[in-house]
């Protein structure tokens, strides 16, 4: 049984208090991103819960032992840092299983460990290199099998594809998702890329100031964020935010502007300061002769292939517009857009929580 539990976990350095009452279950089996800015308190609780810090106060339990007086290596957890940390004059092989060489087990159970973590990942023909022969890719899966031979109850992973190039990150998500399908651990993983997020977990932890602002699925925090925060850090690209006032036909920008309504906004009292949020990919190129067009003001426009991202101007408002067509538009134009209403989000202007 692997289920982490931490209650009322605080952590501070002196004045500066790092993690704020951390109240989080993590169940056995169960792969949870910690997800937030750079200085959040991600990694800090990470090493908390590895035992690399020591929690100012509240109480760390795995299964139902509690951790906070155990050293890290008698917690039952194997850790992948951002560094491969590999040694360099040692085989893949040897890299693998020294921590097995380490507790004198005996060579048949070194060698057995050791192949069945390479065949998971892929390195059975790469057993006998050195690291400098290997890709940063390979080096990664090597860190990563040395961890899968202690054979522990917990995998925590420290932001451990931030090294790689783009393409290399892909492959890598898809070689952790499954690793984490084939062996079922419980696995904590952090990262400050939400796509890493979104395509990993089974539940995202979003923090920011050490203060837990949401925990839910990655689309239960991509349909209904708690607040701007989260709706602004899920997604890819982010969320567009546009501070308005309430009117009983829709959101009023500047002096005459009107965002249309979602109608479940419909108790919201009129003349509340409000702040409309609709992401990218809900902002559509208005078809010909559409009612409900708004004008937009291009400001640039960034093509993928796929898809464009345009960026202008609506009624003084820097916003971003995803779409899979292509617009012909360059910085100057006017164009057309329509907003799905029905997807826009509305949070308080003061509390910032969503309504």
């Amino acid at each position: 049984m692997a289920e982490i539990t931490l209650a009322q976990i605080d952590k501070r350095y002196g004045n500066v208090e790092v993690l704020r009452d951390i109240n989080l279950t993590i169940n056995d089996g169960e792969f949870v991103v910690l997800v937030g800015p750079s200085g959040c308190g991600k990694s800090t609780l990470l090493r908390t819960i590895a035992g690399l810090e020591l929690a100012s106060s509240g109480d760390l339990r795995i299964g139902k032992r509690l951790m906070n007086d155990v050293a890290p290596k008698d917690r039952d957890i194997s850790m992948v840092f951002q560094s491969y940390a590999l040694y360099p004059h040692l085989t893949v092989a040897r890299n693998m299983g020294f921590s097995l060489e380490i507790q004198k087990r005996p060579r048949a159970e070194i060698e057995e460990k050791v192949k069945r973590a390479a065949d998971i990942l892929n390195l059975s023909h790469l057993l006998d290199r050195r690291p400098k022969e290997l890709s940063g890719g390979q080096r990664q899966r090597v860190a990563m099998g040395r961890a899968i031979v202690r054979q522990p109850q917990v995998f925590l992973f420290d932001e451990p594809l931030s090294n790689l190039d783009a393409q290399l990150r892909g492959k890598m998500r898809v070689e952790i998702k499954r690793l984490h399908q084939q062996m079922n651990n419980t696995i904590v993983y952090v990262t400050h890329d939400q796509v890493e997020a979104m395509t990993l977990a089974d539940r995202i932890v979003v923090l920011n100031h050490g203060v837990i602002q949401q925990v839910g699925t990655p689309l239960e925090l991509y349909d209904t964020p708690a607040n701007k925060f989260v709706a602004s850090f899920i997604g890819s690209p982010s969320m567009n935010f546009i501070n308005g006032v309430v009117t009983p036909n829709g959101v009023r920008i500047g002096d005459s502007a009107l965002l249309p309504a979602n109608p479940a906004w419909v108790n919201q009292p009129e003349g509340r300061e409000v702040i409309y949020g609709i992401r990218p990919e809900n902002i559509a190129l208005a078809s010909s002769g559409s009612p409900h067009a708004l004008p937009l003001e291009v400001s640039l426009v960034e093509p993928t292939g796929l898809s464009e991202l345009i960026h202008g101007n609506l009624f003084g408002h820097e916003v971003m517009l995803f779409t899979t067509q292509r617009s012909g538009a360059a910085a100057g134009d006017m164009i057309a857009v329509e907003v799905d209403y029905a997807r826009a989000m509305l949070f308080d202007a003061a509390s910032q929580k969503r309504l």
